[in-house]
């Protein structure tokens, strides 16, 4: 992951309120050319992070177990947009974003 004065990656909203068993959006773009992954992170309590899944060029790739919804695309300029399905008390957190290079060969 490569975070600096010449790159923005914004995340909206900064914050959001929602009622149980609703679902809450987030949207994550970036500015950095050739990334085309974007990854998703819960901070735990105990300040680890849970990966919640990625979004791999225009296809999302959720974690298993995990209520959420990853749609969008993840290249330069469009928009990442994670959806947290049937909300509870235990989806109260602080939610990140960050992108990276896909590392897979190409042949």
């Amino acid at each position: 992951w490569r975070q600096s004065a010449h790159t923005a990656m914004e995340t909206k909203p900064a914050e959001k309120c929602s009622r149980p068993a609703q679902t809450a959006t987030i949207t994550c773009s970036h500015d950095i050319q050739d990334y085309t992954r974007i990854l998703w992170y819960k901070q735990l309590k105990n300040n680890q992070m849970q990966l919640l899944g990625y979004m791999n060029v225009n296809k999302g790739y959720p974690e298993t177990g995990m209520n959420v919804k990853i749609d969008g695309g993840a290249n330069r300029g469009q928009t990442c947009t994670l959806s947290i399905e049937n909300l509870s008390l235990s989806s109260s957190g602080v939610y990140f974003c960050a992108a990276s290079r896909h590392s897979a060969a190409y042949h």
